[in-house]
């Protein structure tokens, strides 16, 4: 991810942890905290007693805790969080606010907010990835813009969709963009699969669990009468729907396909190399513009 978070963004955030009186590690102790993101026995001392970063944090912090300001971390070149890669950055907010190290979870979700409406001006966001004994994990990532984006069909499928698992596979889906391409993409299908089965659930029909992909969304057409055979020829542009109707089946056997060679789900050996996030996007933005597409047919006809 290059590094795209301004300096003073990262300030200002710095800041208001220390104004709200945010302790950044949490109840965990300093070293116990850092050692979650960097590897503290490989990086220098600044102090020549010690061989490693730590033992000289142990020493001046734990030791002798009045050694350092308590917001020492914040202008470590160590750590250089003012100016280390996006990635990192966002990687150590998520840090401050996970179950383990911030069991308060109002007190998590307010520093998140506190922390996006600095990330706002740069265009990135921290969101729930998952829960873990019902407190949320979060995420960081690049916001996806534009009218069409994926942000924005998956706010509409929530729409539609309240359900939990609905809500975190979406969640999940576009902050693994970045990170994990083929979890995004093995999401992507996953979420044509329960579009399609909540339509029959709502239809109050059955669908045969041993469908494939391509039988599911064949029969999920059949349902909504949206095959091509269905639209009579005087339709106006009816040659041009058929064409987008009839390029349903192709989005969802390349998805299908794409998810089985790159995508979660299947076990890879170990010299496997998944697609890049520019793969991802493009399922990601042909399984969620499918979504919606669908569950507002859907709702349109009920």
């Amino acid at each position: 991810m290059s590094n795209k978070i301004s300096e003073v963004t990262r300030r200002n955030i710095f800041d208001f942890i220390q104004v709200e009186g945010f302790w950044w590690s949490g109840r965990l102790e300093e070293p116990d905290f850092l050692s979650r993101i960097f590897n503290l026995d490989e990086m220098p001392s600044s102090d020549s007693r010690f061989d490693n970063a730590a033992g000289d944090i142990w020493q001046h912090r734990i030791n002798n805790p009045y050694d350092w300001s308590d917001d020492w971390i914040f202008n470590d070149e160590r750590f250089n969080l003012l100016k280390c890669d996006d990635s990192n950055f966002l990687n150590f907010l998520c840090e401050t606010v996970h179950p383990l190290v911030r069991p308060d979870t109002a007190e998590a979700i307010k520093m998140v907010q506190l922390f996006n409406d600095n990330l706002k001006s740069d265009n990135f966001e921290i969101i729930e990835k998952t829960r873990i004994s019902d407190k949320p994990i979060f995420v960081g990532h690049l916001k996806l813009t534009g009218k069409d984006s994926i942000e924005k069909k998956g706010a509409d499928i929530k729409k539609f969709l309240n359900a939990e698992y609905v809500t975190q596979q979406i969640n999940l889906m576009e902050s693994s963009i970045e990170a994990a391409p083929h979890v995004s993409i093995g999401l992507s299908k996953e979420l044509i699969e329960t579009c399609c089965k909540s339509i029959f659930e709502g239809r109050k029909e059955e669908y045969n669990k041993d469908w494939d992909l391509g039988r599911l969304m064949k029969e999920t057409t059949k349902l909504l009468k949206l095959t091509p055979n269905d639209i009579p020829n005087e339709t106006k542009a009816a040659s041009s729907i058929k064409q987008i109707l009839g390029s349903l089946s192709s989005v969802v056997q390349g998805i299908a396909e794409v998810r089985n060679e790159y995508g979660s789900g299947h076990g890879k050996d170990g010299n496997f190399r998944g697609l890049q996030p520019r793969h991802a996007k493009l399922a990601v933005g042909a399984a969620s513009t499918l979504a919606v597409y669908l569950l507002e047919t859907y709702e349109l006809k009920k």
